[in-house]
Formats: C-alpha cells, sequence, structure tokens
C-alpha cells in the first residue's frame, strides 16, 4: 500500500512537468515553423500553449509513467502529437530546419530556467512543502532530459535535423536517409547504456548554464528575505 501511495505521489509530482515540457516542445516548433513560412501547424490549431491540443494519450502520460517505474527514475521518454510541417513552405527550407529544430529544445530550456527560478522562489520564501520542491526539481530534470535527448544527432530527432541543415547537400541527403531507422538506432543505444554519455555530458553543461543564469535572482531574494 505504501508502495502504491508512493508511485501516485511521484505521478503527480512528474505530471505537470512532463506533459508541459513535451507539449510546449511540440508547440515551439509550430511558432517557429509559422514565423518562417510554414502555417500548417498554426492552421490546425497546433501553435498553442494549451497542453491539450499536443497531449497524446500513450506517448504523453502512458510512456513516461511507466518508464519512470521501470528505469526508476533514470530514464524518462515521451512524445507529443508530432506537429505537421512542411518543411518545403519555409522561406528557405534547408537553413530554417535547423531554426524550426532548434525551437522545441529552447523551449525546454526556458522551461527548466523557469522551474529553476521557481525552486529559488520556494527557498527564498521559506517554504518547505516538499511537494512543491520535488515538483520544481523535477521539471528541471524532465525538461534537461528532454532537452539533450531531442538534441542527439539522429533524424528524426531535432538534433538530426539541424545536421542535415548544416551538413553540405550531397552530405545532407544522404545522412537524412537515415530517419526511418532513426528512433531503432536511439532505442538501441539507449538499451545499451550508451545514450548517457550523450545525455549526462550536455544535461551537466546546461544546468551549470542554467545556474549561472539563476544566481542574479538567487542573490537578489537573498538579500531581499534576509
Amino acid at each position: 500500500m505504501n508502495d502504491f501511495s508512493e508511485l501516485i505521489r511521484t505521478v503527480l509530482i512528474y505530471a505537470l512537468p512532463v506533459i508541459f515540457a513535451i507539449t510546449l516542445h511540440e508547440a515551439a516548433h509550430g511558432f517557429a515553423a509559422k514565423y518562417f513560412g510554414d502555417t500548417t501547424a498554426y492552421s490546425q490549431g497546433r501553435v498553442s500553449l494549451n497542453p491539450l491540443v499536443h497531449i497524446d494519450p500513450f506517448g504523453t502520460i502512458i510512456i513516461p509513467a511507466v518508464l519512470y517505474v521501470a528505469t526508476g527514475g533514470a530514464f524518462l521518454f515521451g512524445y507529443a502529437k508530432p506537429v505537421p510541417i512542411n518543411f518545403s513552405r519555409l522561406k528557405n527550407p534547408k537553413r530554417d530546419m535547423a531554426w524550426v529544430a532548434l525551437a522545441g529544445p529552447g523551449a525546454n530550456f526556458v522551461m527548466a530556467f523557469f522551474w529553476l527560478l521557481f525552486s529559488v522562489i520556494l527557498r527564498a520564501a521559506n517554504v518547505d512543502e516538499i511537494f512543491f520542491i520535488k515538483m520544481a526539481n523535477a521539471g528541471v530534470l524532465t525538461n534537461l532530459v528532454m532537452l539533450a535527448f531531442n538534441l542527439f544527432p539522429i533524424p528524426p530527432l531535432d538534433g538530426g535535423r539541424i545536421l542535415v541543415s548544416l551538413l553540405p547537400n550531397k552530405l545532407a541527403y544522404k545522412f537524412a536517409q537515415i530517419e526511418p531507422y532513426g528512433f531503432f538506432i536511439v532505442m538501441g543505444l539507449v538499451m545499451i547504456g550508451w545514450l548517457k554519455y550523450w545525455l549526462v555530458p550536455l544535461m551537466l553543461l546546461s544546468n551549470v548554464v542554467l545556474q549561472v543564469l539563476v544566481s542574479p535572482f538567487s542573490m537578489l531574494l537573498g538579500a531581499s528575505v534576509s
């Protein structure tokens, strides 16, 4: 009974961070695509901050929950309904593809920053409610995992699309042909434990940058409280 209660508590702690990390990641892709000329996602109502329009019940809720339980929280993965993007409608398809791809991880970085800032505010206000403290920590962790995972340089992940955009045309065409097998390659790397050699350094680096960015707020709030 205690184990079940702990599971429910963990699900509640991670629910908002996971849902927003996944769905706003997708919304950012749609917003960037609209900015660079493709209104496909916008016309379908997918350029929205409303998580409900992006949630895929299986990929956004069930898979992250099962993976958390199965791996003890060591690995989280999920997905929302993919935002439809017609790259040929972008103003400069090859160049703009990189910006559209980068928008998703960029949104995760911004969300990680605000979750970290939230934790600083909680400490400054002497809030000792462990539920909210853990939720803030979960928000940072979830978004850093999403950022690092999606930047892995294999299409169809965002990192793969960025690399395709940067490579010379001939190499980009050949590399893009990996896309149908990209998901299986990444899952294979997860299964044999090699993906952590990409995830952990990038997450640590991102966290260092976040700490630097939030430090002025931490000092300001700490001074105001004292």
